[in-house]
């Protein structure tokens, strides 16, 4: 299927659209800002209570008349536009697909190419798929205000910059060889320091390799936690008692100079204890690292991990021993063009404020995940043999295991490492949908848009005054796509032609030449709490659709003859407007949706797994200094009372008691609504091939930008074949 590459069809038709607009923008625009004088966020009215001959104040008395005359005077030429542009949405096409060719430096990290992400052969142990949903609220200012949010097109770059920033940081992969074969996943590392070079990742175990490494950067951290032990515990025997004397020989290699090379604790061409990575350079003379002796006849000194006696060969389960601890660090390379100048993207009334001070916040906190390239060398196969000693011995901290779970969980701050799926909803505006995908395709090369009907059209018999405001952002190309939209919208939700947007993705290319592909939905339901019974529908229709999706894109052009499409994933990502909690919810909650795909979260119908986290926040807290950046609010999140004070909660007494309210003091039960979804299929997949989860995230990077916090989910995909 071609994909639409421009909003109309023909030059004429998209030349009358850009004319008609011109017409009609002042009026709109006069508009907005005038709604938006008269609608304060919490932010501003405690601005102007601190100080109510402020700036800020007189603006908006001098502002508002003005907005008003003009507007008056702009209305016969919006009507003019108006006749012109409302005919034309009925042959406009329903969404815009652009693609951003990969530069030379992406080439180089892997990202190049028609894959984008690397869609080459596929892999017999098969890959992992990461996928992440943000609701970002990106409405006109002055609807956008009544959510206690303003400044849509700033928060659009904001929004744009974060994302990417979070996805192009490192991921950490830590794998342990032992009894048990246990595989410490930090794709989420908190505290990674700079210098090494960056590659594209593919999230595959490392080869049982070694390479030669450049030197370390010599400005890291003090050495904070010890890699031995946990914090706190005594007699280590990598920290015995004060005064035992060490000598300069590490007990990995031998003094010889050939083999340092390959020493994970030493940089290349060091045989010095001041570079050891188990204490701070200087004065550790007791380092038992460092301990004197022979070497033994395998070519190692004595472990202190495992005494004096000669051992035939490292033990697996020792975590000093390079055969036992591999660290894969991959990570897609960042745009290395300095961001350009947006001083002239500014529209008039686009305030240069924030809606917090912390508005950087995320990109100040990544600083040290964005360092020099020139430290540590990777190797091709991502594993590194020598980093810095913070990198390796700092603990993931935050990342979770609950019970008999089978993946891990966590509240991050960052958006997932290596990211290639995002789908995003609430994206109205026009100028803020422009500002997001110019900072989306730095890292996504294809981006699909602009989602939705305007007008009348079709099953959409209402006029339409907003899109879909889906868009969805993939790193591997996208095959085909199509958008329904939604026929039983109610109240004011039926001014927004909401919808789902479907999408076929090329994500790798099997031996036998037959294509692997993936199936994406976005969607966004109806937002009236008590329409349970339109939203059920909306729900029958997005089975239906996807079903029918899926078998016309996996049919053959006429005449042609091709192998059969693999099918590696099938998922859905979105903002359903229900929970999991609510007892006004139920209808929803035992929908035949969640028989055919699975939720990570859920445990049944009304009931949540312990560690599940309420994705909606309570809109009048959002400038609060507690939860005003991606670290605070993460670490509010992680608390209970924390959670009571800045998540929405159901209404009802049943299941889930409470008021929404912030400072109310009935006690609550349950983690708050969790309306934002990532659902999963491992229907229609082929024999043998498997899907597992190996995370889920609740992200808090958009912190003070929007009132959702997102989702993430990181998919494997094997498919039971043995390595060649």
């Amino acid at each position: 299927m071609v994909l639409h590459t421009t909003p109309y069809s023909s030059a004429c038709l998209h030349f009358l659209d850009g004319l008609s607009w011109s017409l009609v923008f002042p009026c709109y625009w006069l508009l907005d800002r005038l709604l938006a004088s008269c609608v304060a966020t919490t932010l501003e009215k405690r601005q102007r209570s601190q100080d109510p001959c402020s700036f800020l104040t007189l603006c908006v008395l001098i502002a508002a008349p003005l907005y008003l005359l003009l507007l008056l005077a702009s209305l016969p030429f919006a009507l003019l536009g108006f006749v012109i542009w409302a005919p034309l949405q009925a042959v406009r096409q329903p969404y815009l697909y652009t693609y951003r060719r990969p530069d030379k430096h992406q080439a180089e990290q892997g990202q190049a190419g028609p894959g984008g992400a690397g869609i080459g052969e596929w892999r017999p142990q098969g890959r992992s798929f990461c996928f992440c949903s943000a609701n970002v609220c990106l409405l006109p200012d002055s609807l956008a205000r009544f959510n206690n949010l303003s400044d849509t097109h700033r928060r659009a770059r904001e929004v744009g910059k974060r994302i990417r920033n979070g996805a192009s940081r490192p991921q950490i992969k830590i794998y342990i060889d032992s009894p048990t074969n246990t595989s410490i996943s930090a794709a989420s590392f908190s505290s990674l320091a700079t210098g090494f070079r960056r590659t594209s990742s593919l999230d595959q175990r490392p080869d049982q390799t070694h390479t030669t490494n450049g030197p370390a950067d010599p400005e890291t951290e003090p050495l904070t936690e010890c890699p031995i032990h946990p914090s706190g515990a005594i007699n280590c025997p990598v920290h015995p008692a004060a005064g035992d004397q060490s000598s300069s020989e590490c007990p990995l290699h031998s003094d010889r100079a050939d083999t340092t090379a390959d020493c994970p604790l030493h940089p290349a061409g060091t045989n010095s204890s001041s570079d050891c990575p188990v204490h701070t350079s200087g004065e550790p003379s007791d380092c038992p690292v460092h301990s004197t002796g022979p070497p033994n006849g395998q070519g190692h000194h004595d472990c202190p991990m495992h005494g004096e006696g000669t051992q035939p060969k490292p033990s697996p389960d020792c975590p000093l021993h390079t055969s036992g601890v591999q660290i894969s660090i991959s990570a897609p390379e960042p745009d290395p063009r300095e961001e350009e100048a947006e001083t002239g993207n500014h529209r008039p009334g686009e305030q240069a404020g924030g809606d917090t001070g912390s508005m950087t916040a995320s990109r100040e906190s990544l600083t040290r995940y964005h360092g020099n390239d020139g430290g540590v060398g990777v190797s091709s196969n991502n594993t590194l043999s020598h980093v810095p000693r913070t990198s390796i011995f700092k603990r993931p901290g935050r990342k979770r295991r609950h019970g008999d779970e089978t993946f891990d969980h966590e509240i991050s701050a960052f958006f997932p490492a290596n990211l290639d799926f995002l789908a995003l909803q609430e994206v109205f505006d026009h100028g803020a949908t422009t500002r997001l995908r110019r900072q989306l395709h730095r890292y996504f090369p294809y981006v699909l848009s602009d989602v939705g009907r305007y007008g009348w059209k079709g099953c959409c018999s209402r006029f339409k005054f907003l899109n879909s405001g889906l868009m969805l952002a993939s790193r591997y190309p996208i095959l085909d796509a199509r958008y329904e939209c939604y026929p039983n919208g109610r109240g004011e939700d039926a001014l927004a032609a909401k919808g789902a947007l479907f999408a076929k993705v090329h994500v790798g290319t099997s031996h036998q030449e037959q294509r692997v592909v993936g199936y994406l939905t976005c969607t966004h339901l109806h937002a009236i709490e008590a329409d349970a019974s339109v939203r059920c529908e909306q729900l029958d229709l997005l089975l239906q659709w996807g079903a029918e999706f899926r078998q016309s894109s996996s049919q053959p052009p006429a005449g042609e003859k091709v192998l059969e499409d693999l099918v590696a994933f099938d998922v859905i990502l979105g903002d359903l407007n229900f929970d999991n909690c609510s007892s006004e919810d139920k209808l929803e909650q035992q929908h035949a949706l969640f028989t055919q795909y699975k939720d990570p979260c859920r445990l049944g119908p009304g009931e949540d797994k312990p560690w599940a986290l309420g994705t909606l926040l309570d809109p009048s807290g959002l400038y609060d200094d507690e939860v005003s950046s991606p670290e605070t609010l993460q670490k509010v999140m992680e608390n209970e009372e924390g959670r009571k004070e800045y998540l929405v909660f159901p209404p009802s007494k049943n299941q889930c008691p409470a008021s929404s309210q912030k400072g109310r003091k009935i006690p609550l039960k349950g983690n708050g609504r969790r309306i934002d979804y990532i659902l999963y299929s491992d229907e229609g997949l082929q024999q043998d091939w498997k899907l597992e989860m190996e995370e889920f995230s609740f992200v808090t990077q958009l912190a003070g930008i929007t009132d959702h916090l997102s989702v993430a989910m990181r998919l494997a995909v094997s498919t039971g074949e043995e390595e060649p």
